[in-house]
């Protein structure tokens, strides 16, 4: 089905995650607003898998679904949802991870926020991680960041002190998203083994040089499929430093004054690490000692741009 004037498109960049897709998708068939009211837009970013197979057999079982499917092959996310939003024909863009699952809610609550708040920029939401089979004895608050756990404020409000949403609950108007030119393709997120991220930070921080007012709002929520059996040392590294590559990349735009205050900022946050690790150990959780203090090693060595 194709809607004549949908409100709000959701785009789901998807890469290797045939398994977890069809949860997605499945909560946005749920959703309590009509069905021409919206539209979802898969981009399959070149996935080896049973992606494309999994996507064409579930259009076909939901014709009354206004799902479309699109081929990204550049590999990084920031290419495909790129692709994904240039088809959009809506004035709201929403972007959600292809292993997440929205609320019943999740879109009316989006078109009601900027009904109320007809001003607003930009919207993040709250994102709960679901750990598959149970959250590991060694995860802490501060490392959750890390498998996409996001929660800014118990009530709406916007973004302050340089804040932003994240990429997998993230809406922004489809008319600023293209006066900005998207999302950078100097930060596409993951290639092969190795990422280079921050693309929602640098798209949020050029919109608000618009004068736009980005806010949070904790009803509007998402959660995230976390596989504890996957977050292996080699996958931690992979998310933490492709946050200081992204930042390297950022940051060096700016000159060389500003990476080494970078250098110093996390330098900062290191040392706030260890202290905080020590804490974690006195408190009788020891297992959050190391992931805490080595997310903050490992952001540094992709500041330094280190394999």
């Amino acid at each position: 089905m194709v809607p004549a004037n949908p409100q709000i498109s959701v785009v789901i960049c998807t890469y290797n995650r045939a398994n977890y897709l069809p949860g997605a998708l499945e909560s946005l068939s749920r959703q309590g607003i009509p069905a021409d009211n919206y539209e979802v837009i898969i981009v399959n970013n070149a996935s080896t898998d049973q992606t494309a197979a999994v996507c064409q057999a579930y259009i076909a079982a939901h014709p009354e679904a206004p799902v479309f499917y699109l081929e990204e092959h550049r590999q990084g996310a920031s290419f495909a949802r790129n692709t994904g939003a240039a088809m959009a024909r809506s004035p709201l863009l929403c972007f959600m991870d292809d292993d997440a699952v929205a609320d019943v809610d999740y879109l009316q609550k989006i078109l009601a926020f900027f009904q109320e708040v007809p001003g607003a920029g930009g919207l993040g939401g709250r994102i709960i991680p679901r750990y598959l089979p149970a959250e590991p004895k060694w995860m802490s608050h501060y490392v959750s960041s890390l498998v996409g756990h996001f929660h800014y404020s118990d009530t709406r409000t916007p973004f302050s002190g340089g804040k932003y949403p994240l990429e997998s609950n993230m809406i922004i108007r489809t008319e600023d998203f293209r006066q900005i030119g998207g999302f950078s393709a100097a930060l596409p997120g993951v290639v092969g083994t190795v990422r280079i991220g921050g693309e929602g930070k640098d798209l949020f921080y050029r919109l608000m040089q618009l004068g736009r007012v980005i806010y949070y709002d904790p009803a509007v929520r998402v959660e995230h499929v976390v596989e504890t059996e996957k977050l292996t040392p080699a996958y931690l590294y992979r998310v933490a430093s492709g946050i200081g590559r992204g930042e390297r990349v950022r940051i060096l735009k700016k000159g060389t004054l500003a990476f080494l205050l970078k250098i110093a900022e996390y330098l900062f946050k290191l040392a706030a690490a260890i202290l905080l690790g020590i804490g974690y150990a006195l408190q009788g959780h020891p297992a959050r000692t190391m992931p805490v203090i080595q997310f903050r090693i490992d952001a540094l060595k992709g500041l330094f741009n280190q394999p």
